[in-house]
């Protein structure tokens, strides 16, 4: 898209109109800009890549709505994309990380940690517990896009996840009584248990039948596929109903119920407890770094320094087989029945 002095709509409106999309309440957007190498290989994996987001309509894979440059009458163009926001909810994201599997400088450099801190590999304190058919569904998911990715001589990607934590059980009911919230997360409302109730799975989020009146339902403007069965609803499809805030339409990667328990060995600040109650939001971000020669010679130089294993630059074939390794440990299955 060029802009000149004679274009109908000038940079300035079309990029209000842009921000505009990425600005409460259209929150479902986000806009980066784009080197040219980047932009180089968007096009040449877009035949593929759209075959793969229409096929796999789970797909966690980053959603592309637009790859546009500007070239204003007097400055230098400049190129930008359009993508989904995979944390465009209501709810507070209290932790993000970013997830590679490798461990070389995978560590947040910043003293204090806030919730807008990206948090990486090594400061992974917690394991999440998902329902087993989701855990299956979700790391064959990851399994599918790093493949296709692997194929696409893609490398450097990573999952992003963002944690909402809810009340820990043990202090649910205290919190409630004195009206704070010991935790400085986000609080229940205790009510009473609801007659078409199916599982307290985890203890405080419940799943309840899909609701007729879809009016009720949050959904948000993800672009994922289908709505997530429960086998404690018979294999039908659900909703989480979190008391007091909202009736969340779950999807993969989208509004996903979990268990967080701490890692063993793993130490953690006094704020935060041994278990949680958690919603989760996830995708694989960054798929535009191929393995080509920088990448190569980037290896090569670190792995004369460092454990060649440890470091992000590696052939997309075993950075892959790595990622899936270390989702498959971030997610372990569930003990509970």
């Amino acid at each position: 898209m060029i802009f000149d002095g004679g274009s109908a709509m000038q940079p300035s409106n079309f990029m209000a109109s842009i921000v505009h999309l990425c600005s409460p309440p259209c929150c479902g957007f986000i806009v980066t800009s784009e080197a040219a190498d980047a932009t180089g290989v968007l096009l040449r994996m877009l035949p593929d890549y759209h075959y793969h987001v229409r096929k796999y309509e789970n797909t966690l894979i980053t959603k592309f709505f637009g790859l546009h440059r500007i070239i204003p009458s007097s400055g230098q163009k400049f190129r930008f994309v359009v993508m989904g926001n995979m944390f465009c909810t209501e709810l507070r994201i209290h932790r993000r990380y970013d997830l590679k599997g490798s461990s070389l400088g995978r560590s947040a450099d910043k003293v204090e940690i806030d919730e807008n801190t990206i948090l990486k590999d090594l400061d992974l304190n917690y394991q999440y517990y998902l329902e087993p058919s989701w855990r299956e569904a979700l790391l064959n998911q990851i399994e599918i896009d790093s493949k296709f990715l692997e194929a696409q001589h893609i490398m450097d990607y990573s999952l992003l996840l963002g944690v909402h934590y809810r009340a820990p059980q043990h202090l649910r009911s205290l919190m409630f009584y004195q009206g704070i919230t010991a935790d400085g997360l986000a609080m229940l409302a205790e009510e009473d248990p609801l007659e078409n109730e199916i599982s307290n799975y985890p203890q405080s989020l419940v799943l309840v039948p899909r609701g007729t009146d879809d009016n009720s339902v949050v959904v948000g403007p993800h672009i994922r596929g289908s709505r997530l069965r429960a086998s404690a609803a018979g294999d039908e499809e659900v909703d989480l109903l979190l008391p007091g805030t909202a009736r969340l339409q779950i999807q993969l990667g989208v509004n996903m119920p979990a268990r967080a328990e701490l890692i063993p060995g793993k130490e953690e600040t006094q704020m935060f407890h041994e278990a949680y109650d958690v919603v989760l939001y996830l995708g694989i971000i960054d798929i535009l770094q191929d393995y080509n020669v920088s990448k190569k010679i980037e290896h090569a130089y670190k792995s004369l320094q460092f454990d060649s294993l440890s470091i992000s630059a590696v052939d997309p074939t075993f950075y892959s087989q790595r990622f899936l390794e270390f989702i498959q440990k971030v997610f372990p299955p569930n003990s509970i029945s």
